[in-house]
């Protein structure tokens, strides 16, 4: 395919289930102009008060004595994500557009964006049982597309390849630390691939959709498909893979995608499905791990993510299931596995150098290792001392030893 027809495609299904409310644009931050009003508004919609099945198998109260996301920035490079909504108010950072420059990433005229960052980062409401898995992740927006599929057909605009590519170093740069990409792009694009690389050895979590062209032949899915990038794939409320959701070696584990609830813009809530709404599952779940355990490195958070999670139904293991079902509270809990692996290196082309931010933002994750380490070593010194004190003090007893006295 050539590079001047590739196009991310975002990775959800059925439009008619990808219309929501849409209110007056959002003003930007200062020093950004407001960006144009939407050219088709989506139909309103109302909240919905019943718990979601996904909510039900993970249980994220169970999460939250541990863990809530706090401090973790996680980059949602989609269609824009409208902070409006009353559940993402005071969780989506001034991001960047690239369909439309100078605006700041608030304005999502399909609606995917903002169901993705929902999923991620809703905060509870009254009278409201759907909230995100990691509850206070701050959301960095990097609006890309606005395309839609009706009728099987897509729809609306997207950035070209390069484009999709700075996107992802934009979010690199301003300091996410894990990126959602519920976007794919069906053909292997260098640039795409160089930003990947780029993100990967700047210690940034990469999570990407598998696409949802099974009954297509499976076409291979990018960046899903890339070494270092968590590939995941989706399956229903019964267990089982969603009949969309595509197989293939790049399937790393699989994650609820199908009658799946989300926000919509400006209010209320929807039900969607796609390999796209599987994959912020698996980045909120990154962004637990990171604001619990501060000391691990992106290639340990993956690879804790894939050890701990539950076996899939029937034979499982195949290209549809990955590794198996992602088990948020196993991820944050467990202990076990052996020493985690760097990722898989990337072929990729040369790489610029990191900006003060990254290096600023590496500093600290490498001061927070080595305080861990520190703490480590006093523990142990100290239970190594409790040790010798309960088996020399009695021995001393027995053979009447007195402190030393002046003569």
């Amino acid at each position: 395919m050539s590079r001047s027809i590739v196009r991310p495609v975002l990775a959800g299904l059925a439009a008619a289930l990808l219309t929501a409310a849409t209110g007056p644009a959002v003003a930007a931050s200062a020093g950004r102009r407001m960006a144009p009003a939407c050219a088709t508004p989506l139909a309103p919609v109302r909240p919905v008060e019943a718990t979601p099945w996904p909510q039900q198998r993970y249980d994220p109260a169970r999460l939250t004595p541990l863990t809530t996301g706090a401090g973790v920035t996680v980059a949602v490079v989609d269609s824009g994500v409208d902070r409006a909504h009353p559940q993402l108010t005071g969780r989506v950072l001034a991001g960047t557009d690239l369909l439309d420059p100078g605006g700041d990433g608030s304005r999502d005229c399909a609606g995917h964006g903002t169901g993705v960052a929902s999923i991620i980062a809703a905060a509870p409401r009254p009278g409201v049982a759907f909230h995100g898995l990691a509850p206070e992740a701050r959301i960095l927006p990097v609006r890309v597309s606005e395309q839609q599929v009706v009728q099987g057909r897509e729809s609306g605009r997207t950035v070209s390849a390069d484009e999709f590519a700075s996107a992802i170093r934009w979010a690199v740069d301003h300091e996410a630390d894990v990126v959602n990409l519920s976007v794919v792009l069906y053909a292997d694009d260098p640039e795409v691939r160089s930003a990947v690389r780029y993100a990967v050895e700047r210690d940034v979590v990469l999570v990407a959709a598998v696409g949802n062209l099974h009954d297509s032949g499976d076409p291979r899915p990018f960046p899903a498909a890339y070494d270092g990038v968590l590939g995941v794939g989706a399956i229903g409320a019964d267990g089982a893979r969603a009949t969309f959701s595509q197989t293939g070696s790049y399937v790393d584990l699989v994650a609820p995608g199908s009658a799946v609830l989300v926000a919509a813009p400006a209010q209320g809530h929807q039900q969607v499905e796609g390999t796209s709404y599987a994959v912020p599952f698996v980045a909120a779940t990154a962004a637990l791990l990171r604001a619990y355990r501060p000391e691990l490195t992106a290639a340990e958070v993956v690879e804790r993510i894939v050890a701990t999670v539950d076996p899939a139904p029937g034979t499982g293991h195949g290209g549809g299931y990955g590794a198996g079902v992602l088990n948020p509270y196993r991820a944050v809990t467990e202990t076990g596995g052996g020493r985690p692996t760097a990722p898989r290196p990337v072929a990729a082309l040369a790489d610029d150098r990191p900006d003060p931010a990254v290096l600023a933002r590496q500093a600290r994750r490498a001061t927070a290792r080595d305080r861990a380490l520190v703490a480590g070593g006093v523990i142990g010194v100290t239970a190594v001392a409790v040790v010798l004190l309960a088996v020399v003090l009695p021995r001393g007893a027995r053979r009447r030893w007195r402190p030393a006295e002046p003569a």
